[in-house]
C-alpha cells in the first residue's frame, strides 16, 4: 500500500519530516527529529544501511568497512545522547593508533599516551622525541577551541544581522581563550600548507609524513598545497570533541566490533527506539517542490510521500541539482553549485587474506599483530606524498600511493574466517576524472599499483591474497551516489568550510527552498564521522518547526 493513502483511499496526513539517506549524519538527524515526537521517515536508496559507514561481504565469509574503516570519533554529545552500548555496540581501541612503516625496514609506533608515543619517536630523533609531548600539548589547546565551533550553527556572513554578527563574536570569544601565543600560532598554522607545518614540529622524516598524511586524508590537497594544515586542525578538533582524553598527533583509531556497519546500525536502533520509521531498497528520485517549497519526495518506483519538510543526506550537487532540479534553483545558484568542488582522489581496496602478512619491518617484533591492529602508514616522506599528489593533478592515479591501512580483522574476528584476515586500504591519489580513458580502462593498473606499493612492505602478501574489491571514485559515485566520488560530500577547502560551507549563501543547513534542509558531509563540520552535522541538522530544524 501507498505511503500517501490510507486502506479506505483517503490521502494520509505527510510526514512532518521525511530524511533522504541512512548514512551516519541522516540517522543521526533521523534520532533527534524522534526524540521531539515527530517521527520522521528515513529513505535509504541502498539494501544496506550506513552510507560510507557500512559494513558488507565483499567475498564468502569476507567482511569489512566498505569505504571509511575508522570512526571520527563519535561526538561526544551525540555518543552521550544515543547510549549506543545499550544497543550492543563495542569500540575496539588499539594502541599502538598509528604505525608508520619506512622502506629501509624500520617502523615508527604511535600511541595516544605522549610520552609512550615519544619514547619511539626519540628512537628516530631525540631532538623530536623530547619535543613530542610539548607538540601534542599545544595542539591539543588549540582543538579543543576549535571543538566548540564544531557544534554551532555557522553564521550567514551573506546577511550580517545583528544575530549573525554576535554568532560571529561568540566564535571569536572562543578563540580568544587562547593564550597569545597559541593564538598566534592557530592564526599562522590555519592557512600554512601541511609541509611546512609538520618541518616546525619536527625533523625526521617518516614522522612528519605520518603526520601530514592525516590531514591530506580524502582531499585534493598536497603536503605542499595551502590551506591543507586546516584540515588537520578541523580532524585534531574532532577527537578532542569525541574522546576525553583529547586530540593526539598519530589521531584516532577507533572502530566498533562488526566494523562500520555495526555504528550505523547501532545509531538506527536508537532512532528506531525514538520513534523514526527506516526504509532500505527505497531510492528517491525526486524532491517535489510547489510554490518555492518542498512538499514530499518520490521514490524510484513511482511512489510519492508527502511531506512538510524534507532533510537530504545526500551531498549538496546531488540533492539539489538532481534530486531537486536546476529549474527551482535560478542562474546564479546553479553556476556556483557548477563551481562547488567534490571530485574525489581516494580509492579503496578491500583484501580478502589467506593468512596475517608478515611487515618486513616487524620482523624482529615479538607481538607484530598487536602493532599492526590500528592505522598502518605508508608514505615515507613529505616528497613521496608530493608526488603521489602530482600525479592527481594531471589526471593520472599514482603509482606509487600513499596509504592508510587497516587490519581490523587482527582484534576482530567476526569479519573473517579463523586464521584469514580482511585488509581496508585507503588509496591516494587516484583523481575522479582521468586525464586518458575511463576508469573502468584503468581499474586493473591502479589494483596493481597497491598491490605492488603494499609488496614492498609486505613481500608475501601476494601470494596471501584470495580477493580483492576496488572502488575508484567512479565506483563510489555509481554504488554509493557520492558526487565525483568524494567521501566528505565536497572538497574541506578554506573556502568550502564553516560559513560557506556548501556555499556562503546556504551554510547553516538551510537551502534556498522552504522547508528543505540538508544534514550530510556538505555541511559544517563535514569531515570525519562524528555524527556533528547531523546534529546541527536536527536542531535547526527543530528550532525552524516546519511542519507549523
Amino acid at each position: 500500500m501507498s505511503s500517501t493513502a490510507s486502506a479506505g483511499g483517503k490521502a494520509s496526513r505527510p510526514h512532518k519530516i521525511i530524511i533522504i539517506g541512512a548514512g551516519h549524519n541522516g540517522l543521526v538527524t533521523a534520532f533527534y527529529c524522534a526524540k521531539a515526537g515527530l517521527k520522521p521517515l528515513v529513505l535509504e536508496r541502498r539494501a544496506t544501511l550506513g552510507g560510507i559507514a557500512a559494513t558488507e561481504e565483499f567475498h564468502p565469509g569476507f567482511k569489512v568497512s566498505s569505504i571509511a574503516h575508522t570512526a571520527g570519533p563519535l561526538s561526544a554529545q551525540v555518543a552521550r545522547d544515543l547510549q549506543l552500548e545499550q544497543y550492543g555496540l563495542k569500540w575496539i581501541e588499539p594502541e599502538p593508533r598509528l604505525i608508520a612503516l619506512s622502506p629501509d625496514g624500520r617502523a615508527l609506533p604511535l600511541f595516544g599516551n605522549a610520552s609512550q608515543a615519544a619514547y619511539e619517536v626519540a628512537k628516530f630523533d631525540d631532538t623530536d622525541g623530547r619535543k613530542y609531548p610539548e607538540t601534542q600539548a599545544t595542539l591539543g589547546r588549540i582543538a579543543a577551541v576549535l571543538a566548540e565551533l564544531l557544534t554551532q550553527e555557522p553564521p550567514a556572513l551573506d546577511r550580517g544581522n545583528a544575530a549573525d554578527v554576535l554568532a560571529l563574536l561568540r566564535a571569536g570569544r572562543g578563540v580568544r581563550k587562547l593564550a597569545a601565543q597559541d593564538m598566534y600560532r592557530l592564526l599562522r598554522w590555519a592557512p600554512m600548507p601541511l609541509a611546512d607545518l609538520v618541518a616546525e614540529w619536527f625533523h625526521n622524516d617518516l614522522l612528519r609524513a605520518a603526520l601530514a598524511a592525516r590531514g591530506l586524508q580524502g582531499t585534493a590537497f598536497g603536503p605542499m598545497s595551502a590551506g591543507s594544515s586546516l584540515v588537520l586542525l578541523l580532524r585534531a578538533a574532532t577527537e578532542h570533541a569525541g574522546a576525553a582524553s583529547g586530540a593526539t598527533l598519530p589521531g584516532p583509531a577507533l572502530y566498533p566490533l562488526g566494523g562500520m556497519g555495526a555504528l550505523a546500525d547501532g545509531i538506527a536502533a536508537a532512532a528506531r527506539a525514538a520513534g523514526a520509521e527506516i526504509r532500505s531498497s527505497a531510492e528517491v528520485t525526486n524532491i517535489m517542490v510547489k510554490d518555492g517549497a518542498v512538499c514530499g519526495v518520490a521514490l524510484a518506483g513511482g511512489e510519492e510521500i508527502p511531506a512538510c519538510a524534507v532533510a537530504s543526506n545526500a551531498d549538496p550537487r546531488r540533492t539539489l541539482m538532481k534530486l531537486v532540479g536546476p529549474e527551482h534553483l535560478g542562474p546564479q545558484l546553479v553556476a556556483r553549485l557548477e563551481k562547488y568542488r567534490c571530485a574525489g582522489t581516494v580509492a579503496k581496496i578491500n583484501l580478502a587474506l589467506d593468512g596475517l602478512p608478515q611487515f618486513a619491518a616487524l620482523k624482529n617484533s615479538t607481538a607484530p599483530a598487536a602493532a599492526l591492529a590500528g592505522r598502518i602508514h605508508i608514505g615515507p616522506n613529505i616528497e613521496y606524498l608530493e608526488r603521489a599528489f602530482d600525479a592527481s593533478k594531471y589526471g593520472r592515479f599514482s603509482e606509487h600511493p600513499v596509504l592508510e591501512i587497516t587490519i581490523p580483522s587482527i582484534a576482530d574476528s567476526t569479519l573473517a574466517p579463523a586464521g584469514k584476515h580482511v585488509m581496508s586500504v585507503m588509496a591516494q591519489y587516484a583523481p575522479y576524472r582521468l586525464r586518458s580513458g575511463e576508469w573502468s580502462a584503468n581499474e586493473q593498473g591502479l589494483g596493481d599499483s597497491i598491490i605492488q606499493t603494499l609488496a614492498q612492505y609486505a613481500p608475501d602478501l601476494p601470494s596471501k591474497l584470495v580477493a580483492g574489491q576496488l572502488l575508484t571514485p567512479a565506483k563510489l559515485e555509481q554504488e554509493f551516489s557520492l558526487t565525483g566520488g568524494h567521501w566528505w560530500h565536497g572538497e574541506p577547502a578554506l573556502d568550502q568550510l564553516y560559513s560557506m560551507r556548501p556555499l556562503m549563501e546556504w551554510s547553516r543547513y538551510r537551502t534556498p527552498l522552504r522547508n528543505l534542509y540538508m544534514c550530510g558531509s556538505g555541511t559544517h563540520p563535514g569531515v570525519a564521522l562524528s555524527g556533528q552535522s547531523g546534529a546541527n541538522a536536527a536542531r535547526a530544524i527543530l528550532r525552524d518547526k516546519p511542519w507549523r
